[in-house]
């Protein structure tokens, strides 16, 4: 794992925990007195009021008898304590449970995104074999084909081998290649767009924009991925490619997910995305891939 997504990982742990630690005891020092330990901070009624010393805060911090803080709030801090210390695989197992076991913590949407952050670094990147094979060209072999046998898709075939456009394939030539089965949910009430590889949390782009759509529960699939410049449809062997817009179009209810441009008036009724996160999801998915949408029941 790469240094920089590291560094990321501490900082963003760090901030999170602060804040929720800062406002947990706070919660517990104010609103829920727990008696004695907090004796000296919280008066009784009719004494005056005074503010705290650093030396009763430091009991506090320092007292056996700690507030009881949520599971997936602690879960977190025994997290982020892992991470500073190098033990990513333990701390990343952490997060997990707090993504699939306290969904509903506090802590939970940052956990989502650091785990999301750690999982898109390794999948999107060609010297962590996990997951990839390597192919070698045959006669007759188009990219199609290649794309076609191995449930991938050219975009991805692009990306892991650094191409820029596709160039013209010989008998012999090495490809790294890589399924694209993952299942796509939906969760309005969330806001949320999340990517499952069957049962395990890969990541979650939040939604900026639904208005005027109506989905309701199911399970489908999506029909058809579009890569358009001013309204035209561009193959993924143009030299252009690299720059057009991207959406993705979903089968029952027929429904697009696009990226999201404030200052387009004219766009069409869908779900929208950032456009990076458009682009990433567009890159971690194939026509036909399993699509659900969760609604809560009421």
């Amino acid at each position: 794992m790469r240094l920089g997504i590291i560094i990321k990982l501490i900082a963003a742990l760090v901030v999170t925990g602060v804040v929720t630690f800062t406002g947990m005891l706070a919660y517990h020092i104010v609103v829920k007195p727990l008696g004695g330990i907090f004796e000296k901070i919280i008066p009784e009624a009719g004494t005056v009021l005074r503010v705290p010393r650093e030396e009763d805060f430091a009991k506090v911090l320092d007292a056996a008898e700690m507030p009881d803080f949520e599971p997936g709030v602690r879960a977190f801090n025994k997290a982020h304590e892992d991470i500073a210390l190098g033990k990513i695989a333990e701390g990343r197992a952490k997060l997990m449970s707090i993504v699939n076991v306290f969904p509903s913590s506090p802590s939970a949407p940052t956990a989502r995104r650091i785990v999301g952050e750690m999982n898109l670094d390794e999948i999107l990147s060609s010297d962590f074999p996990e997951g990839k094979t390597n192919y070698t060209v045959k006669s007759g072999d188009s990219y199609f084909a290649i794309a076609g046998r191995n449930q991938t898709s050219l975009d991805m075939i692009m990306h892991l081998n650094g191409m820029m456009e596709l160039k013209s394939l010989q008998p012999g030539d090495e490809l790294q290649l890589m399924p694209l089965n993952y299942r796509i949910l939906i969760e309005p009430e969330r806001n949320s767009v999340s990517v499952w590889n069957e049962a395990k949390f890969v990541c979650e782009y939040p939604i900026v924009n639904k208005d005027g759509v109506n989905l309701q529960a199911g399970k489908t699939t999506i029909s058809s991925r579009r890569a358009e410049i001013n309204g035209s449809t561009i193959a993924p062997t143009a030299r252009n490619y690299r720059s057009t817009r991207k959406s993705i179009q979903i089968k029952s209810p027929s429904v697009s997910i696009y990226p999201y441009d404030e200052n387009d008036e004219t766009a069409p009724i869908g779900i929208f995305l950032r456009e990076p996160d458009v682009e990433e999801l567009f890159l971690l998915t194939r026509s036909g891939n399993p699509v659900e949408i969760r609604i809560r029941k009421k």
